[in-house]
């Protein structure tokens, strides 16, 4: 069986430099923004992982199993109030864990699996493909890796190695 992982090997890749970038951090350096009206680095960290369980675990019903139903809703919400506060270890413990549900969903989808199209929701209008879930997720995690990477780096700390 061909997996998906072969195409999207660069995703684990970024995975673990992002979350390399994130780990040293302290609560002070994840409260650093771009500016006063925007997000800080630790609310973009969870927002990515909120996202992550949004769309692969609510979404696309992946990673029952590998954590209790409970935790995957409470990172769900991480992309409300609750983001706040949250210290290294639990956004590197939902990157780690999201990237596992993802992972594991790479694994075993096949490039045909991928047209399969999960019906309209009242919170999403629109019919989503297992295509058009993976490279939304996959451009969603790069993008806001880029506006964590640029904070870090106007603040004089290591951005995300891209090599």
């Amino acid at each position: 069986m061909l997996s998906l992982t072969t195409f999207y090997a660069g995703w684990s890749v970024y995975q673990q430099r992002l979350a390399a970038a994130i780990a040293p951090l302290e609560g002070s350096q994840l409260a650093l923004r771009a500016s006063s009206h925007t997000w800080t680095v630790g609310r973009i960290a969870a927002h990515i992982v909120a996202a992550r369980v949004w769309w692969f675990y609510a979404r696309a019903g992946e990673g029952a199993g590998l954590i209790p139903d409970e935790q995957w809703n409470a990172m769900e919400r991480w992309d409300g109030a609750s983001a706040t506060g949250l210290d290294t270890a639990e956004l590197i413990r939902g990157l780690e864990l999201t990237w596992h549900m993802i992972e594991s969903a790479l694994q075993r989808w096949t490039p045909t699996d991928l047209e399969y199209v999960f019906a309209s929701r009242p919170e999403d209008t629109a019919a989503r493909s297992r295509q058009w879930i993976v490279w939304h997720v996959l451009e969603h995690d790069v993008f806001h890796g880029g506006e964590i990477s640029c904070i870090l780096g106007a603040h004089g700390l290591a951005a995300i190695a891209l090599e």
